[in-house]
């Protein structure tokens, strides 16, 4: 039972369990790339492996938010590290193109189904145990073991592809392996430590939740059309995603620029990588601090300005030493951002709807996000990379004041407007489970 779990038991299994999740993240992500083309693949063709994660993400984001919120996050966190494992171990042996594409396209039912559950579980059970928590700590410190996950990850990889092959495992595949046994730890650990009240259960908790599935996913975009403060902190994302092409792709091809050798900007990014998640897990831990200062909807604001002045100082700054700095400073920025990002979304919904409002504002990143690949690549072609990356800026700095509403709404008594409801009831044909009448809690301000 939840009720048996205190505040800071729930928040250390939530740190356990995030930390597990992308520990084996940071092990690939370091040789995904040059293992593919170790067997044979041509970058077109990777490129095109690639892209199976994002169309399935794209098509399976909202439903399985729906089916997480419905069914239980336990259940589909399971199924998803399970997805997470067959992929990882496929990859190990996946000598083809088709067989990569798969691979990809199971990174991407398991990113779907991953996306929301485990954070909506900490913060539901967080407020079943205490109403009054403040669990934006929980998501800071989650930010924090975020970046340090990847960050050890990728310095295990880079340590394990040094040692050399083992048998008949070649040195860029011995990660991937060391991954899925982490994937499999995570498995025990999820089985072991993340309790709930699942709304369904029985032989029947299935067909139900697949036929509540639509309702709620439904429900969830109307709470966006009502709401001025949804809708902005789901519009930040749009911008979130555009502009973090400018330090996830263009930031190499800019550094290879500077220091005309491709060769040579690889080998910086890699241990540059490390202290950037590092710098991101460092930002997140700040996130508490910021919230107190400033209040979460102005520091997540002067945020998105600064991030826009890092990415301003890796397109101007002339040398490799001040562009890393930049590259540090904006991964710092990024880890603090996000945290007070989701807490503020988190104070608009109650649990029935959470998993798929995170999974709509995890979506929008995604067709944003190619929409900035094409547009600023083909700007870099035409008018260098350094512009580019100052319009990537710009996009992003212009995200700040999307946070004013949610600022607004927290200046108000209990984030409500005088003399106004503190929710709206959800019909019964929208009602979570087995027909029962459930209740969302729209702040009432947010109300258009």
């Amino acid at each position: 039972m939840t009720s048996a779990l205190t505040v800071r038991q729930v928040r250390r299994r939530y740190l356990v369990l995030h930390g597990l999740r992308w520990l084996p993240a940071g092990l690939v992500i370091p040789v995904s790339i040059l293992l593919m083309q170790e067997r044979g693949l041509t970058l077109t063709q990777i490129g095109l492996a690639v892209a199976a994660q994002g169309v399935v993400v794209l098509a399976l984001e909202l439903p399985t938010g729906g089916f997480a919120d419905a069914l239980g996050r336990k259940p589909v966190l399971v199924v998803a590290t399970v997805v997470g494992l067959v992929s990882t171990g496929l990859l190990v042996v996946a000598d083809s193109f088709a067989l990569l594409a798969a691979v990809w396209a199971l990174q991407g039912v398991f990113r779907a189904l991953d996306s929301g559950p485990l954070e909506s579980w900490y913060v539901d059970t967080t407020l079943a145990t205490d109403p009054d928590a403040a669990y934006e700590k929980g998501l800071g410190q989650g930010g924090m073991v975020l970046g340090v996950s990847i960050a050890a990850g990728a310095l295990l990889s880079g340590g394990l592809v040094a040692l050399g092959p083992v048998g008949p495992v070649s040195a860029l595949t011995v990660p991937v392996v060391i991954a899925a046994g982490f994937q499999g730890i995570s498995l025990v650990a999820l089985l072991t430590l993340l309790v709930e009240q699942r709304p369904v259960t029985g032989p029947g908790a299935l067909r139900a939740s697949m036929r509540t599935v639509p309702r709620l996913v439904g429900a969830a975009l109307g709470l966006l059309r009502r709401s001025r403060v949804l809708l902005a902190l789901v519009a930040v994302e749009l911008s979130w995603g555009f502009g973090m092409v400018t330090f996830e792709a263009l930031l190499p091809i800019r550094l290879a620029e500077v220091l005309g050798d491709a060769d040579r900007a690889g080998a910086l990014l890699g241990p540059g990588s490390t202290v950037a998640w590092l710098a991101s897990a460092g930002g997140a831990a700040l996130t508490p601090l910021l919230g107190r200062w400033l209040g979460a909807a102005p520091a997540a604001a002067a945020l998105r300005i600064m991030q826009g002045i890092t990415v301003v100082g890796m397109a101007l700054f002339a040398g490799p030493a001040g562009m890393l700095v930049a590259f540090f400073a904006c991964h710092a920025v990024h880890g603090a951002s996000n945290p007070l990002h989701m807490g503020l979304l988190h104070r608009q919904v109650d649990g029935l709807y959470r998993t798929s409002v995170i999974s709509v504002n995890s979506m929008v990143a995604l067709p944003a996000a190619a929409l900035g690949g094409v547009l600023l690549g083909h700007l870099g072609d035409r008018a260098g990379v350094s512009t580019a990356m100052l319009v990537g800026a710009v996009v992003l700095a212009l995200a700040a004041p999307l946070y004013l509403p949610a600022w607004r709404a927290g200046r108000r008594p209990n984030g409500t407007a005088a003399g106004q409801a503190t929710g709206t009831e959800v019909p019964a044909s929208e009602s979570g489970v087995a027909g029962q009448p459930t209740r969302t809690e729209v702040r009432a301000n947010e109300s258009v």
